[in-house]
């Protein structure tokens, strides 16, 4: 056992004791893709899944293969039953699933498209999304059974649902409608009562908020759910926009990022939020849409753990990156490798994801655990 694990640990749950090692949280869109074309000018879409909190628990299954669930919702229709054809593909159990009858013309229910065209050099990339009135956001509290979800084990809770080691959900979710956010709560709430570890990604989306109060009303939902949370997951303007915590050190347009401004970041939101126990963020400075650097750190157990990262990353889709992230460092911690193998994980694992199109995970783990001892890109025959 390293130093690093040995002085930090997380309450999990072993993993037989649970039939999901994550369930996440959150809507599935269907993503359109112009490919090398815009949005404005194609004339064909290839299409894909996609949603921050399901792109967790997709990566965990598909890449590290673990055992993961979503809890969403959708219309039933023939975009929703794509949709869910696509999620089938990526190892995601679908049993929390809740199916909404379409009224003919998505007058009552419907389901999200999220256009998304990649960017390339000078041009940055573009998302316009359409997902208003659909299935997840209309999710209320009451309406799902998180005992079913959290509760039980392997063997004793199979028809139930069989209880979860992690929980994961994010901003996005709670920023979709006012009962989202409720929602987002009571998954929390129960996870906790059933010692369940839970997660949060703050992603903050101002086309989301700029309708509903803007940064103001995200602060003030995300710090009533903070304070359930154990992991929390973050990029520079996550905090500041989401969570009302300036980070030292970034300029106007967060292009120079200091490590130690983010440490005194850290330690002010566990001050505030002393339930934390790890917090992580990549860091990003993006030179063209097609070369970013690349990084991440993390401030577990009173301490700051910095990734490596990668200086002049090439960018096929940076959509999903962060996600990625995520799945990756859960992956470390849910294996119990400690902080800083986890996040080398992540960002590798994130530095990946960003290479192929798409929201979510092509790669291995075996081309993961490469990215992570540096290995080169000579072709593999």
């Amino acid at each position: 056992m390293t130093d690093s694990v040995a002085a930090f640990e997380l309450p999990l749950r072993p993993s037989s004791a649970a039939r999901f090692d994550l369930v996440s949280l959150g809507e599935v869109m269907l993503r359109l893709d112009p490919g090398d074309f815009r949005i404005a000018t194609t004339r064909q879409f290839r299409a894909w899944e996609g949603g921050g909190e399901y792109n967790v628990a997709r990566g965990l299954a598909r890449c590290f293969g673990l055992r993961t669930a979503v809890v969403t919702a959708f219309a039933d229709n023939p975009v929703g039953r794509l949709i869910e054809d696509l999620m089938r593909q990526g190892g995601v159990d679908l049993r929390f699933v809740r199916w909404l009858p379409h009224d003919g013309v998505g007058r009552s229910v419907r389901n999200g498209l999220n256009f998304t065209e990649r960017g390339f050099g000078l041009r940055a990339a573009l998302g316009c999304s359409d997902r208003g009135h659909t299935a997840a956001s209309q999710l209320r509290p009451g309406e799902i059974d998180w005992d079913a979800v959290f509760a039980g084990t392997k063997g004793q809770g199979s028809a139930a649902g069989g209880g979860a080691r992690w929980f994961h959900t994010g901003g996005i979710f709670a920023a979709l409608s006012e009962t989202t956010a409720a929602v987002a709560e009571e998954a929390m709430r129960a996870a906790r009562r059933h010692g369940v570890v839970v997660s949060y990604d703050l992603n903050y989306r101002p086309s989301l908020w700029k309708s509903i109060g803007g940064s103001a009303r995200a602060q003030q939902v995300n710090r009533t759910l903070a304070p359930l949370v154990d992991v929390m997951f973050g990029n520079e303007e996550d905090f500041t926009a989401a969570l009302g915590f300036q980070v030292e050190g970034a300029d106007e347009h967060l292009l120079q990022l200091e490590t130690a401004g983010f440490r005194r970041m850290m330690e002010r939101v566990v001050e505030s939020f002393p339930n934390l126990k790890v917090i992580a963020t990549t860091l990003r400075h993006a030179h063209t849409a097609s070369r970013n650097d690349w990084g991440a750190i993390c401030y577990a157990g009173g301490q700051l753990y910095e990734a490596p990262g990668w200086k002049q990353l090439e960018i096929y889709d940076r959509v999903g990156g962060g996600d990625s992230f995520a799945s990756g460092f859960i992956y470390g911690l849910l294996s119990g490798r400690g902080p800083q193998w986890a996040l080398e994980c992540g960002a590798a694992h994130g530095a990946l994801a960003m290479t192929t199109p798409g929201d979510t995970s092509m790669v291995t783990q075996s081309e993961v655990e490469r990215a992570m001892k540096r290995g080169s890109a000579r072709v593999d025959r």
